[in-house]
Formats: structure tokens, C-alpha cells, sequence
């Protein structure tokens, strides 16, 4: 049976989600296709210590306009991340505690720091947010990894060390495993290092009453039954007429198609005709970070007790970062994130093996009341089969050679996700950017 719409939507993640409610909001006909048995994406419910927790993105940011607009519009609330007391900062294995932003690091580590956030600043405004790739030093600055110019730039040992933590906790990735101007590019996109890091009106201010899932739900349900769930995409075929997606549950005919996935996952779907050399190259060439996110509960916020915000930063404990999470009912929460090649390791154990070691490292961070949760559960990105992880990312040589196609729409195909917002790429707020993008784009090809 062959299923017809004016234009289909694959993946009903935020992007997705948005771009088919703005298309249905004008008066088009939609099908959205799922490969999984949920909405969301990279947006993920669970459950630990009988509360509705996020496995997937959750935060949301002061200036996250148009996600705050979608929640708002939903009866959605939010509650602000806690931040009062010490923060626990882990370098060279040595444990550090700090009140307030400024860590508790070398004075001339500290210093180089403080340089070096000026310059990054001063760099990431040369690269433009539609052609990142036409920048003045886009050649220089893809030809080399972040962890490289680190290297060669930055002196201090704690400032090093701190300079690599900003693509882990930011984007589950090592400074190794990216270009510098795809890192430079990534911060122009977050607002530059400051916002990026910070909690209070920063991309960590927020979070959504009983989950962020619930914004992927409201949405969805708008949508009713356009929504068809559990129907990976296996072929994508187009000509002068229209597209043709055949999935596992049968094939979906429209006029227009629009593909809101990561770029990596999507080199397993066939394309007929083959895609462009630049369009196939970023599906091969665009990795996912690699992070597992861990929910873990107890009778009650013990840290907040001992002074502490929850909040610890290491550069090489299993874990990487660690989040208080305690909402007015319910038992109290770390959020925890093994992150990069961390991740790689801890993804071939157990998921008691993995608490084990969460365990131990909590109570090295916030002494032995750690060493008693009531719940613990996590998730992998890794092993997600039509996801992998949390964004996409670029190696040296991809920007300046494959960039172009990011956005390009081939043929009748148009394309959304985070990683294709020029704001907040990477981030739930770029996939909903993304998303309105994408719609806008087949509107204006519709209407003319």
C-alpha cells in the first residue's frame, strides 16, 4: 500500500516535529516517518526512582527562543538549574572545590584561560554562520585539530587541560577529533565560551517540568496520526514528479521530502539517484560524539546539605561532568555524562559495571552518603541504531570541502536537524531552528 502526502517528514525528532507542524499550520498535507517506536530523537524519556527523568537533551537556554516558545505554547514550565554552594573541579587528578565561575586553577593558568576565551571570541566572529567555510583563515584553521592549536597555542598545563574540557562537556567529543574551525564555528553558534559555559541565563539555566520529552509529545500529538512510528527508512528515490520513500512499513509518496536526522546514520539509507559527492561525503565523514548519560537517585539531596551546587568538572575521571537535578516531588538526582573516549571504553561493560564505578567516583567527589542511591539507570548513545549520539561533528578538512552541502537541498530533498542550524547547532534549540528552516524552504518551492 502506498501512502501519499504533499510532503513526508523523516525523523520526528525536534526538527522534524517543527517542520512538519509549521507545513500542517499553512494547510499542507504531512506524513512523518519514524524509525523508532517514540517521538523525540535525541530527546529521551526514562524512569529512575519512580520519576519521569531525561535521557537524551534537556536543558534549555536563556536566549532558546523558539523552544521556550513551543513550551510555552504547550503549558509547558520550567524550573532553573541549582547552582548554590561549591562546585568540584577535577585536574591531573587532584580535587579542587570553588564557589561562584572562577575556578580554583593556577593564577597564571587562570590568566591564559581569561586570554584565551578573548580569542576565541575575537576568531569565532570572523567565521560567518551561513559559510563558515569562506572564512578569512578557513583553510588554516581546517587543516588542524582543536587539540593541536591547543597544543601550539596554549602554554599553561591547566589551561590546556581546561581548553579540552569545552568540546567534551559541549559536545561529547574529544579536542582530537575536531577541526578548529569547526570548533570555532560550534562556539559562534553557542554565543561564544562564556554563555557556553555558564549556568545561570546560559545554555544550563533551565530544564522542563517532568521532562523535556514532554515537548516532543505535545508536538507530536498535534500532529495525531500524520505521525507513523517504527517505519525506518531503507530507500529514497526522487525525479521530476516527486520523491518515493520505502520504509518498513510500506512506501510513502509526496512532492517534497524533508530529511531531519544526523548526517552519520543517514549513509545507511539508499538514494536514487546517488547523492552528490559533497552530500554523500558528509554522510560518511560527520562522526557522532560519543556520550552516555546516567540518572542517578537518592532519599534526598545530601550534596546540597554539605554545601555543595552537584556540579563537578573533571578531565579524567569516568565521569565528566556531573548536575543536581532535584525537582519539589520525587527522590533527588545526579545527572551524570561519561563522555568522548571515555564513553568508547564504558560502552562495552555492563550497566552494573557502569554503577559501580559512577558510585565510586560520587563519593570520591562528594564523600560517602554517595554510596547509598536508591536507583540508578543510563543510557548509551553509542548503540542507538538510527542515532549514535548527541551531534555530529567535524574532523579536519570536512568544513572547508563538504560544508557547503549542509543546507543545500538536492533535487526535492531538503534537510533539518541541529547540525544544520547556523544558531544553536548542536543543541535542542537548533534542531527546532532547523526544523522551521527546512519548512519554510518547501513552502516557498510549494507556493511558487
Amino acid at each position: 500500500m502506498e501512502h501519499k502526502a504533499e510532503v513526508i517528514v523523516i525523523g520526528a525528532g525536534l526538527a522534524g516535529l517543527k517542520a512538519a507542524g509549521d507545513l500542517v499550520a499553512q494547510g499542507r498535507s504531512v506524513i512523518l516517518l519514524e524509525a523508532k517506536d517514540r517521538v523525540g530523537g535525541r530527546v529521551m524519556p526514562g524512569e529512575v526512582g519512580g520519576r519521569v527523568v531525561d535521557f537524551g537533551g534537556q536543558w534549555v537556554g536563556a536566549r532558546h527562543s523558539m523552544l521556550l516558545d513551543e513550551a510555552k505554547r504547550h503549558g509547558i514550565e520550567t524550573y532553573k538549574q541549582y547552582e548554590t554552594g561549591k562546585t568540584v573541579l577535577e585536574l591531573f587528578g587532584k580535587l579542587t572545590q570553588f564557589s561562584g565561575n572562577i575556578p580554583k586553577i593556577p593564577l597564571l593558568s587562570l590568566l591564559e584561560f581569561f586570554l584565551l576565551q578573548k580569542r576565541w571570541d575575537r576568531e569565532m566572529k570572523t567565521v560567518p554562520k551561513d559559510a563558515p567555510w569562506t572564512a578569512p583563515r578557513a583553510a588554516e584553521w581546517d587543516a588542524v585539530t582543536l587539540d593541536s592549536w591547543i597544543v601550539k597555542h596554549v602554554h599553561t598545563a591547566a589551561a590546556r587541560q581546561f581548553a579540552r574540557l569545552v568540546p567534551r562537556s559541549a559536545w561529547a567529543v574529544e579536542a582530537r577529533q575536531v577541526s578548529y574551525l569547526w570548533f570555532l564555528d560550534a562556539l559562534r553558534s553557542s554565543d561564544g565560551l562564556e554563555h557556553l559555559m555558564a549556568v545561570k541565563d546560559g545554555i544550563l539555566d533551565a530544564k522542563f517540568k517532568n521532562g523535556m520529552h514532554g515537548v516532543a509529545r505535545a508536538m507530536a500529538a498535534e500532529l495525531g496520526d500524520r505521525v507513523v512510528l517504527s517505519a525506518p527508512v531503507r530507500k529514497i528515490a526522487q525525479d521530476a514528479s516527486g520523491v518515493r520513500v520505502t520504509t518498513d512499513k510500506g512506501k510513502f509518496e509526496g512532492r517534497f521530502l524533508i530529511v531531519a536526522a544526523p548526517p552519520g546514520p543517514l549513509a545507511r539509507i539508499e538514494f536514487e539517484p546517488h547523492l552528490p559527492a559533497a552530500r554523500d561525503g558528509l554522510h560518511q565523514r560527520m562522526p557522532m560524539g560519543n556520550i552516555i548519560k546516567i540518572n542517578i537517585a537518592y532519599k534526598e539531596a545530601f550534596w546540597r546539605k554539605l554545601g555543595f551546587t552537584g556540579q563537578v568538572a573533571t578531565d579524567d575521571d569516568m565521569l565528566g561532568i556531573v548536575m543536581d537535578d532535584v525537582q519539589e516531588t520525587g527522590p533527588a538526582i545526579l545527572i551524570c555524562f561519561i563522555e568522548g573516549r571515555r564513553a568508547l571504553e564504558m560502552s562495552g561493560v555492563s550497566k552494573e559495571e557502569r554503577r559501580e564505578k559512577t558510585i565510586a567516583s560520587l563519593v570520591r567527589f562528594f564523600g560517602p552518603e554517595a554510596a547509598t542511591p536508591i536507583d540508578y539507570n543510563d543510557n548509551d548513545w553509542s548503540v542507538e541504531p538510527f542515532t549514535h549520539g548527541y551531534v555530529g561533528v567535524m574532523p579536519p578538512g570536512v568544513m572547508t570541502r563538504y560544508g557547503h552541502a549542509l543546507r543545500e537541498p538536492v533535487g526535492r530533498i531538503h534537510w533539518a536537524g541541529t547540525e544544520t542550524s547556523t544558531e544553536w547547532a548542536g543543541y535542542i534549540e537548533g534542531a527546532v531552528r532547523s526544523g522551521a528552516r527546512a519548512a519554510s524552504e518547501v513552502l516557498q518551492r510549494h507556493n511558487s
